[in-house]
């Protein structure tokens, strides 16, 4: 693929970006590497227990009014590595673009931890954000980045299925919905191959039925929270995004989707002084302002 297929302000970065890092062999270093990034000072962030034993980093607006608008953002990945403080810097946009409380789970990594374990502690997350005084509960969206866009996909459904909670959107940002992607090589591709794909859906999977758990496989659709589904032309996950953002649709759940022409996988943050990413970002807070102020349903008692 010649340069020119690549967005222009991300050609340069795209020679230096690796294509394909996560192996067996590799993820030691890469998670020794994660965990780094949460020795650094918190910024403007609460880092928390819950009662259920789920770390949380907490993100508040500047100013905290009455119950207001909350998202539970959860970290990508690939299922096998990463850590909440990785995005410490986009939850804090968030929550000050939007004036909300953004709370950002640590979750179990496979292989160690398989299906469902980081689905469970997301979803207890989300009930304890759900709790907050400062939140309220009618107006929680579900959201997250690469397998973090995965989990919060799989959190729309075992909400809809458990009916304690009902949030208003499901935010997936280049999200990992599909097991079975497209195998081959595309050399825009960034930071996440076909084969890193395999590791990664076979560590979290681990011996569960992949039709009960990956969303692209699943069949039920009808009833889920509308959608906002964010991805680039050269990210392994467009074609998996796009097809679920249509079957979402066909299933009577509105879906938004946005694709950036020439973007490979993480370009937002990789590169988020870009007007590219920018822009990107300002349609997200476009959408989440809509669903936010859009009047929802009462929470039956």
């Amino acid at each position: 693929m010649s340069a020119a297929h690549i967005h222009p302000e991300l050609r340069k970065l795209a020679r230096v970006v690796p294509k394909a890092p996560i192996r067996a062999a590799t993820l030691p270093l890469f998670r020794a590497a994660s965990r780094l990034q949460k020795k650094f000072p918190a910024r403007g962030v609460t880092v928390l227990t819950t009662s259920a034993g789920v770390e949380v980093r907490l993100h508040r607006p500047r100013t905290v009014g009455p119950p207001a608008p909350a998202m539970l953002w959860i970290h990508g990945g690939g299922y096998v590595l990463g850590t909440a403080a990785q995005d410490d810097v986009l939850c804090r946009k968030f929550a000050r673009q939007l004036g909300i409380t953004v709370a950002a789970p640590e979750y179990g990594l496979a292989p160690e931890h398989p299906y469902p374990h980081a689905l469970e502690e997301c979803y207890s997350a989300l009930l304890w954000l759900a709790s907050l005084p400062s939140v309220d509960p009618n107006r929680i969206v579900i959201a997250g980045g690469s397998a973090g866009g995965g989990l919060a996909a799989q959190l729309a459904f075992l909400a809809r299925d458990r009916g304690e909670i009902t949030p208003v959107a499901q935010h997936l940002v280049y999200p990992m919905l599909d097991d079975r992607s497209a195998s081959g090589h595309n050399p825009g591709f960034r930071l996440w191959d076909h084969r890193s794909n395999v590791f990664g859906w076979d560590a979290y999977l681990a011996d569960a039925d992949p039709e009960q758990v990956v969303p692209a496989r699943r069949t039920d659709l009808a009833g889920l929270p509308p959608a906002w589904i964010g991805v680039g032309t050269l990210d392994l996950f467009h074609d998996e995004d796009i097809e679920y953002a249509q079957r979402l649709n066909d299933a009577g759940v509105p879906a938004e989707l946005d694709v950036v022409d020439g973007a490979f996988h993480g370009f937002d943050q990789i590169a988020e002084k870009t007007l590219v990413a920018r822009d990107f970002f300002d349609r997200q807070c476009e959408f989440l302002r809509g669903r936010f102020t859009e009047k929802q349903p009462e929470a039956s008692s």
